[in-house]
């Protein structure tokens, strides 16, 4: 069976490179481009809809290996690929039209809806270092479609920069692989197999500088499907690897906590846009497009290959070890955030603890010294 992933990994691939560039034409005849503005990095006018190439990509590599693969969760399937149908014209109509937020929640709350309704849910919570299991019941529903919702549009929030999107769905994807390999779960790495090759295909196009966007059409499904992929994989898991999809998506999720975090000390709606996201701090920082970028790529490499430690330390029942890692992400996190002003250009209260505790210590050596 391999040997399937490898052809329906080349067959994504290949149907994006070639679907890419017929979407940026198409993209230009129907008036779905972005121009540049205040908030925007982009200089020129650039075609948006390459959502619509990794989506194709998607659905027909999965139509070109599934029929000689078995054990394929079908209705799972079905419902990703109907409640992806959904996202990615949601994103395209607002590429092209500029929806209103209210119907782009809606449309994202009904894919997940599908989705739900086809069988993935988060319904089952095994207490971890024991043997009881607590049903989350009625709450298994709102809880699954709230994940669903907040990480579709994580990954629409981090699409601001050539390549950064794609990229940081790459690893996510690639993370998720590896811990359904390790789980032996067949549907999981068909899919994120397939959803690998059509983001390398169309990367080729999207990376610094890029030739089209992948608009919202390609961020909300990207999104959508990654967090659709890390409830089917981790659904009945313990408390602790309830945060392995967390830290999967590290990335986003805290450039999403941190924005709401950061208009809330600085008493701002919400809704209201700004450019302090993660990739706006690094590039006021100095750094250039591409290395930004970069350093984006490893943070997720870093988040990705914790999830993978923390999932392998959970199944070893290592509570020490996982408390340990658990807290340093934390720490690293919060220091990060801090060091490049993502919350606050000047309320920085956990550095400036920090330097006073520095500061008294070298007092006390000093003293020390003299006496």
């Amino acid at each position: 069976m391999n040997w399937l992933y490898v052809i329906g990994f080349a067959a994504a691939l290949m149907i994006a490179l070639l679907m890419t560039p017929l979407v940026k034409r198409f993209a230009f005849w129907v008036g779905a481009v972005d121009a540049p503005n205040h908030r925007k990095v982009h200089s020129r006018i650039m075609p948006r809809l390459g959502g619509l190439a990794i989506f194709v990509a998607f659905v027909a590599s999965y139509f070109v290996v599934s029929p000689a693969m078995g054990s394929l969760k079908s209705d799972v399937i079905f419902g990703l690929l109907v409640g992806g149908a959904i996202v990615v014209l949601i994103g395209a109509l607002d590429d092209r039209f500029d929806l209103s937020p209210k119907i782009k929640l809606l449309g994202q709350v009904l894919a997940a809806s599908v989705v739900v309704y086809s069988g993935v849910v988060i319904d089952l919570v095994n207490v971890p270092f024991g043997d009881q299991v607590i049903s989350l019941e009625w709450l298994a529903v709102p809880l699954t479609i709230f994940w669903i919702v907040g990480v579709t549009n994580a990954i629409n929030l981090i699409d601001g920069l050539d390549g950064l999107s794609a990229g940081v769905s790459g690893i996510a994807t690639t993370t998720i692989l590896i811990l359904a390999l390790m789980m032996g779960n067949v549907t999981v790495v068909l899919l994120c197999t397939l959803l690998l090759g059509s983001i390398g295909g169309f990367l080729f196009y999207n990376f610094h500088p890029a030739k089209i966007f992948m608009g919202d059409s390609g961020a909300l499904f990207l999104g959508f499907t990654l967090a659709t992929l890390s409830v089917l994989g981790f659904k009945q898991a313990t408390v602790v690897s309830l945060l392995v999809p967390i830290m999967i998506l590290g990335v986003p999720l805290s450039d999403t906590f941190f924005a709401i975090l950061r208009r809330w000390v600085n008493n701002l709606p919400i809704s209201v846009a700004d450019k302090s996201h993660l990739h706006h701090c690094l590039l006021q920082l100095g750094f250039s497009h591409r290395t930004t970028v970069l350093i984006i790529y490893g943070i997720a490499a870093v988040f990705g290959s914790s999830a993978v430690l923390l999932s392998y330390m959970s199944q070893q029942e290592t509570l020490w070890g996982t408390v340990l890692l658990v807290v340093i992400l934390l720490c690293v996190l919060v220091l990060g955030a801090e060091a490049i002003g993502i919350i606050s250009k000047t309320k920085k209260p956990v550095l400036r603890f920090l330097n006073k505790i520095g500061l008294k210590a070298n007092l006390l050596n000093a003293k020390s010294r003299n006496n």
